[in-house]
Parts: structure tokens; sequence; C-alpha cells
């Protein structure tokens, strides 16, 4: 287990070009934090509509970025530990300086243009994920520069996932899964939620410290219970939360590693469930089934959707859907493509979807189970915490 190797720049770069050789385009520049992440390995530290920053990638010669001063130190780091495929990095200053007046923040577009023309892309067809008001007055200093939104073409070159990026996905998926049986052991009646979420992260990080030393792992988690969980994201007043015997519980683990994200969501119940809850939880196990059996190399998109749809709704909820059935993995959370539900192309090998049907009965609660998929002939199943109703009952004392 390590950060990802230059094996999967390779493969990354070989996209890029393919695409700037289809459109005669010059170089790709990168503005958003997981774009940059993309294409240089880095995880940005900065919130880049605070603090600009751009990786550029050239048709040919090597890469190169413009980062804020604060990344100094983390960018040096990052390379010390050869995480980076970027050997060139530019900063500019925040702060009022006297010795680099012409590397301040307020004169970001100038600096950009400077860079560009040094490195021979003046003139250049340069195609950006996106176009912020910093970026596009460069086209103002550099009038033959020119800057093409392509964000649909970038996005796909994001989908399929190189060999090492699915085995650092699995590693994150088996920490979810002993994280899911932390809680599935620490979940009882009056327990605070936000302090089990608190605690359960804690045991969590503790226990990453000894899978993944000196990596990089994010956490995103909480656990919605009761009537609250009939809200798919919490009903957004928490604290306090208790959790109660007879109440279901959407339990939510979103792991990060390394620059990558997989979920897996379970509903457990806090005693014996009632027939309602118990019709719910099987509606929802056969949609999270049937969506996972759909992701198949050559069905459309939409497959994943229509097939967990339609469970719910023979089985009565259809009116209880409250999102779509799931949605891209990879760098972010929620990965491309984003339109799932209205998708016609076909599905390729090597794509990873989240399968989280939902069915949420306003007063009764919400009933959620997520497992994070990749596309196959087969489909592969990254999450497997148990499902059925046996191992998510939970004694109520």
């Amino acid at each position: 287990m390590a950060f990802l190797s230059t094996a999967v720049w390779d493969y990354r770069r070989a996209g890029m070009k393919a695409l700037m050789d289809r459109d005669d385009l010059d170089a790709l520049a990168f503005v958003s934090a997981d774009f940059v992440q993309f294409a240089t390995n880095f995880n940005l530290d900065v919130q880049t509509w605070e603090r600009p920053v751009l990786a550029v990638v050239p048709r040919s010669g090597d890469p190169f970025c413009l980062l804020n001063e604060l990344s100094t130190h983390h960018f040096r780091m990052a390379g010390e530990r050869d995480q980076l495929w970027v050997e060139e990095a530019q900063f500019y200053d925040e702060h009022h300086s006297r010795s680099n007046a012409n590397r301040l923040v307020t004169n970001w577009p100038q600096i950009v243009a400077d860079l560009l023309r040094e490195k021979g892309l003046a003139e250049a067809r340069v195609a950006v994920d996106a176009l912020p008001g910093p970026l596009a007055r460069v086209s103002e200093i550099l009038p033959s520069l020119e800057l093409l939104p392509r964000t649909t073409d970038l996005r796909e070159l994001r989908l399929v996932k190189h060999p090492e990026e699915l085995v650092l996905m699995r590693k994150a998926a088996e920490l979810s899964d002993w994280a899911q049986e932390l809680y599935r052991d620490a979940i009882r009646p009056g327990r605070l939620v936000q302090e089990l979420d608190a605690a359960m992260h804690a045991k969590i990080f503790e226990e990453a410290a000894q899978r993944f030393p000196g990596e990089h792992l994010e956490m995103r988690g909480y656990t919605l219970t009761g009537p609250a969980s009939a809200s798919p994201h919490g009903n957004g007043a928490l604290t306090g939360l208790r959790i109660e015997e007879g109440h279901g519980i959407v339990n939510i683990v979103i792991p990060r590693l390394n620059g990558l994200v997989i979920e897996n969501e379970r509903t457990f119940f806090c005693g014996t469930p009632n027939d309602a809850q118990v019709k719910a939880y099987d509606a929802a196990l056969a949609a999270n089934e049937a969506a996972i059996a759909a992701a198949r190399v050559g069905n459309p998109v939409r497959a994943i959707e229509d097939a967990a749809r339609s469970e719910i709704e023979a089985a009565g909820y259809g009116s209880e859907i409250r999102h779509r059935t799931g949605h891209g993995m990879g760098l972010m959370g929620h990965e491309y493509p984003e339109d799932m539900a209205f998708n016609e192309r076909p599905l390729m090998a090597g794509e990873v979807y989240s399968a989280e049907p939902g069915i949420y009965v306003y007063g009764l609660g919400g009933f959620r189970i997520d497992d994070t998929v990749v596309v196959g002939e087969t489909p592969e199943v990254l999450t497997h915490s148990p499902k059925d109703l046996d191992s998510i009952v939970l004694p109520a004392a």
C-alpha cells in the first residue's frame, strides 16, 4: 500500500494526450482541487476560490503548476516522499512582500500569463476544467491564447480506474467494513449520535495508523437515527439527539484514502423492528442488490437506477424515493457521472459506482444500503458488511 505510483500518471497522461491529439490542443489546464490532484497527485491544501491554483499538462513537455505560498512546504514534503507527478511548481504570495512584489495574488492573471509565455503557450489552444474569473482575465493579457472549457471531456478521463486505484479503493473498503462492525458493537439506546460518531472516528484513525502508516486517510461519516433518518442527510438539528429503542439507524462510513473515496452505508435496528420497518428494509435491500447486479459492462448507466427503482416501486414505496440510486466514485465522494438516472452511455469495465437506493418514510425513518461497486462482466462489490436482517438487528440493551 502506498500513494499512487507513476504507473497511474502514465495511464492518465496517455488519456490526456489522446484528448489533445484528437482536438488539436496544446495543453490541458486544471484549476479545481480535484482535477489538480488528478494531474499532479498533490492533495491540495487550500480552497481554490480563495487561493487560486493552476496545473498545466502540455501536449509536449513536462507538466508544471502555480500554487499559493501556503502550500510551499506541503509540496516539498510530498516531493520528498516521491508522491508527486510534477517537479516544477511556482508559488505566489498572499501577503505584502517587499522582495517579491511581482508575485502577489493581486497580480495572479499576469503571473499566469508570464508563466504560459515562458513555456511557449502564449498562443496555445488550452482545454480547461473550469474558467473562473482570475483565469479568464489571462486571455485579456494574452489575446492569442484560447482557453476552451471542456469540462465534460476532462471528466471522461476519470471514469475508468487504473488497477492501482482499484487496489486503494479495496483497501479503503476493507477499513470501512471494519468500521461498520465497530459501529454495530457500539450502537445502544441512550447514546448521543454525535458522541458515537466522534468515538468511532477516533478508533478508525487508530486502526488506519496500523494499516496505512505515513499515508493519508480522511474520514467522513455520521449516524442518522429514528425519524430524523427520513431525511437522507439528517434533519439539521442532530445535537443532543440520542438513539432510542425501536429506532432504525442509517450509518454512513466514507473513507478517502490517498485521494480515492468509497462509500459504505448500512441500516441497523436498535431492538426488534416492527412490521413497517421490516417491509421497508426488505424493499431497500432488494433494490440495492438489483442495482449491484445491473452494474455490468454494456448496460446503460441508467440501468443501475432503473433496476433499483423498479424494486422500490414494486414494493409500493415509489413515492418515498428522495434521490437517485447512486453516483460515480473516485477522487471525490460524488464523482462523475452525476446524471446517473438519465445517462444512456454504456457502462465500461473499471468504472466505480455507489449503489445506494433509499426509502424515506416520514415519521418512521430512512432505509438505505450503500455498496461501492466496480463495473465488470461480473460486478465487483468492494464493501462486504452484512446486510441480512439477523445481522443488522442489534440488542436494545
